[in-house]
């Protein structure tokens, strides 16, 4: 049976985005988008989240599943996508990938989060999958 949270995907985008500040407050921008996502695991998990790390997502394509290479970051309440970054800018690519994620997931919303800026409030991108 398949996990279902109790909380919305804004509740949930809230707690990640407290959670992402947190993290680039202490670390700052520059590092590793692997040690951002070990660090925002790791807090998203201190609130008792239910968060899955580089979550295989298969491509079906007439009834024929594929695992094609896909990976999310971040997955949490089986809701939520967060895609992390750690780029000097966000471009149509990285959004292209999302929109990507959330269609093939069936999430409604996905989370954009580029820690290589000054203030994480800029490097956070909501995406909304449209269903």
């Amino acid at each position: 049976m398949e996990y279902v949270s109790s909380l919305s995907e804004n509740e949930i985008s809230k707690i990640i985005v407290d959670c992402a500040y947190r993290v680039h407050k202490t670390l700052g921008p520059g590092l590793l988008e692997s040690t951002y996502e070990t660090c925002l695991f790791y807090e998203l998990d201190e609130r008792n989240l239910v968060v899955e790390r580089q979550k295989v997502l298969p491509v079906v394509y007439n009834n024929l599943k594929l695992e094609a290479g896909y990976r999310i970051d971040l997955l949490v309440e089986n809701k939520v996508i967060i895609e992390l970054k750690s780029v000097k800018k966000l471009d149509d690519v990285h959004t292209a990938q999302m929109i990507t994620y959330l269609r093939l997931s069936d999430c409604k919303l996905g989370l954009l989060i580029n820690f290589n800026v000054s203030l994480i409030k800029y490097g956070i991108k909501r995406i909304v999958n449209n269903l």
